[in-house]
């Protein structure tokens, strides 16, 4: 199988999360939070970092369960700061909790409060995917004028750890924009994936 440079010669669970996962236009309110942590979670680290250590967030963050991390107290955040299996920084487990919250104001005032985050990524694009035509690694960003806007929409709303940089990994991997190389053979399948949604 022909895949994007970054998934060449890496283990099976990351040419997994390529081949499966990453460009597949994603709507599903608890997996939009799930990858916006875990994409918070990667500030400074690698991506395979995070990757390896999913099972565990899930675990350690009552499977991204906004309405459960959104109470979790000062007892909580120094249980997760002993947790091994995950990323033990202070601010981004901080962050995580913080962004809970922010999730449940941002429901408060949503037209369809159980898609709030997702209507929120969602409309800066039109709700369609946005379909590249990347030929190599040069051509790949690492933010754009869209993930600079969202990226102050997101801190206006109370959100941390929403860099631009960090919004567009997250924009990638949920499929709000095609970022498979032209070459890759995930390309075409996600490209129709977003077509039918237009």
């Amino acid at each position: 199988m022909s895949r994007c440079f970054w998934a060449a010669n890496v283990p099976d669970f990351y040419q997994h999360y390529h081949d499966v996962e990453w460009g597949v236009p994603e709507f599903d309110e608890r997996h939009m939070f799930e990858m916006q942590i875990l994409e918070g979670a990667q500030a400074g680290l690698s991506w395979q970092t995070i990757l390896a250590k999913r099972d565990n967030y899930r675990r350690a963050f009552d499977n991204f369960d906004p309405d459960r991390i959104a109470r979790y107290d000062e007892k909580k955040v120094q249980e997760l700061m002993l947790d091994a299996g995950i990323v033990r920084n202070q601010l981004k487990i901080r962050a995580t909790i913080n962004n809970a919250q922010a999730l449940l104001r941002l429901r408060d005032s949503a037209p369809r409060p159980q898609l709030a985050l997702s209507d929120f990524y969602w409309k800066h694009v039109d709700g369609k995917p946005v379909q590249n035509r990347l030929r190599s690694r040069a051509d790949v960003l690492a933010t754009t004028p869209v993930s600079d806007q969202l990226s102050k929409s997101l801190k206006k709303a109370g959100f941390k750890f929403v860099g631009s940089t960090i919004v567009y990994a997250h924009m990638q991997a949920c499929g709000m924009v095609n970022d498979h190389t032209v070459d890759c053979d995930r390309h075409a399948p996600v490209r129709r994936l977003g077509e039918a949604l237009a």
